[in-house]
C-alpha cells in the first residue's frame, strides 16, 4: 500500500527534523520533502507533489496563511493542514477560509497529526474536539468580558497586532510583511478603532499583554 506523502513546511529546523523523523517511522505516512521558507515550499510542491502539506503559519520570509491561500486553488489535490503555535480560536477559521483542510496546535500529541492526515485524506476537515465550542464563543461572545476581541480583525490586522506584541517597530513590521511603513501606520489606526483603544500606547499595551498570555 502506497504511503501518504507529506511535505513539512516549518522554519524551525529542530522542530521540522523531529517531525520528519517521526513521520518516517509511521506505517501510513512518510515525508517526501521539507521546506523552511515560502520560496522553498513552492519549489517542494512542484518537485515532490505531496499528498499532504503540514504548514506552519509563521515563516521567515512570509506567512503560511498567504501561502495556503495561494497553493490551495493551484493544487486542489493537495490537502493542507495548518500546524501552528497560534491559538486555534483565532486562526483555525482563518486557515480554513484560506483553503486548509485542518488545523493542529503544535502542543498537541503526535497522534493528532496522524489523525489529521487520515481525516483530510478521506475528504474531511480536522479540528480539535474543543474547536466547535471556541467557534461558538467567537460568534456569541461573552457580553461582560473585558478581553480584547480579536475575531473581528482581518488576517493582516491580526498579523500587525501580533508583531506589535512581539516588540516589533513599524519599520520592522513593514519589512516582515513587505508593506510600506505608511501602510502599517494605517493598520495601526484601524486596530485602535476596531478594538476601541484610545491611543497608540494603549494599543501597544493590549498587544503586549496578549503576547505575554501565550498567544504568539
Amino acid at each position: 500500500m502506497k504511503k501518504i506523502s507529506v511535505l513539512v513546511v516549518d522554519d524551525h529546523p529542530f522542530f521540522r527534523s523531529g517531525l520528519i523523523q517521526w513521520l518516517n517511522q509511521q506505517e501510513l505516512v512518510s515525508s517526501c520533502a521539507e521546506a523552511g521558507s515560502v520560496a522553498e515550499a513552492r519549489m517542494a510542491v512542484e518537485e515532490a507533489e505531496p499528498d499532504v502539506i503540514l504548514m506552519d503559519l509563521r515563516l521567515g520570509d512570509g506567512e503560511g496563511l498567504e501561502l495556503t491561500r495561494e497553493l490551495a486553488p493551484e493544487h486542489p489535490e493537495i490537502r493542507i493542514v495548518a500546524l501552528s503555535q497560534f491559538d486555534e480560536d483565532l486562526y483555525a477559521h482563518r486557515a480554513l477560509q484560506a483553503g486548509a483542510r485542518g488545523y493542529l496546535m503544535k502542543s498537541e500529541a503526535t497522534e493528532s497529526v496522524l489523525a489529521a492526515i487520515r481525516t483530510v485524506m478521506k475528504g474531511g476537515i480536522h479540528l480539535s474536539s474543543v474547536m466547535a465550542a471556541k467557534l461558538l464563543q467567537n460568534i456569541f461572545p461573552d457580553p461582560i468580558s473585558n478581553s480584547v476581541d480579536l475575531a473581528k480583525l482581518s488576517d493582516r490586522e491580526l498579523q500587525v497586532f501580533q508583531l506589535l506584541g512581539a516588540g516589533r517597530s513599524t519599520v520592522e513590521i513593514a519589512s516582515h510583511l513587505k508593506l510600506s511603513p505608511k501602510t502599517v501606520e494605517t493598520y495601526r489606526e484601524n486596530l485602535k478603532k476596531k478594538l476601541a483603544l484610545p491611543d497608540g500606547a494603549a494599543l501597544l499595551r493590549a498587544a503586549t499583554l496578549w503576547s505575554e498570555g501565550g498567544n504568539t
